[in-house]
């Protein structure tokens, strides 16, 4: 199994911090990353969920899926309450 990679040195994934997520998360797939930590998120809203997706849509069409750890709780709740939950695997 892949080693987990605290590669999201941010510590938002909000509307605001979006863009330069979005473009972090990009680097880490193309660079062979598979696990992404964000243990170091200490903000998030439903960007964060659409982050997310967007990255794992990213290793997807590279060949990979990408497994999170350390999901900050008010995303998972966002996820399951958008029913897209079970698109974002994690570990547990």
């Amino acid at each position: 199994m892949a080693e987990a990679n605290p590669m999201l040195s941010i510590d938002a994934l909000t509307f605001t911090s979006a863009s330069e997520a979005l473009e972090q998360g990009a680097a880490a797939i193309r660079a062979g990353e598979t696990v992404f930590d964000l243990g170091g998120v200490r903000a998030a809203d439903s960007s964060g969920v659409a982050l997310l997706l967007a990255w794992q849509r990213r290793a997807l069409d590279a060949g990979h899926r990408l497994t999170f750890i350390n999901v900050p709780d008010n995303v998972h709740k966002l996820a399951a309450l958008y029913g897209v939950d079970t698109l974002l695997p994690q570990q547990a």
